[in-house]
């Protein structure tokens, strides 16, 4: 079976850090930090709205929503916790704006493709794919609304 190709955006994102040896990789993620938007102001106003990423031990919540087959991910991380801010900016950058489809076609272990596992510990590669996780079932269940 033909495996199915990364978004343009998230394979662009994975080359970008393969190119880079390890002490740069660090880098462009405390980059992608720094990068983060702000939460919409709908969302910092219904904190409710948001769910915990209980795979992140830093404190990460995520909100997507579904538009005519679109997909608008809504994701906040603390300034403080830059390593898992980092992969909340690559999810954001990576998946906001792609169709339902393309979303659910990204591989569940994308997180490894970094080039980030020497880097960083086990645990934070798992809260970055707790995140996507979590984001493909919100997606999933939006679509099927």
């Amino acid at each position: 079976m033909a495996e199915t190709p990364l978004p343009a955006s998230l394979a662009s994102i994975r080359d970008d850090f393969l190119a880079l040896d390890q002490g740069e990789r660090l880098q462009l993620l405390l980059e992608f930090s720094q990068a983060l938007p702000e939460l919409e102001e709908r969302y910092r106003d219904h904190p409710d709205l948001l769910e915990r990423v209980v795979e992140c031990q830093s404190p990460v919540f995520l909100f997507v929503e579904v538009t005519e087959g679109v997909v608008r991910i809504n994701v906040t991380a603390p300034r403080e916790a830059p390593t898992t801010r980092g992969f909340a900016s690559i999810l954001h950058e990576g998946l906001d704006g792609l169709t339902v489809d393309e979303v659910l076609t990204v591989p569940a272990d994308y997180p490894l493709e970094l080039g980030l596992t020497e880097a960083v510990s086990p645990l934070r590669i798992r809260g970055m794919m707790g995140m996507l996780g979590r984001i493909q079932r919100q997606v999933r269940e939006k679509a099927a609304a």
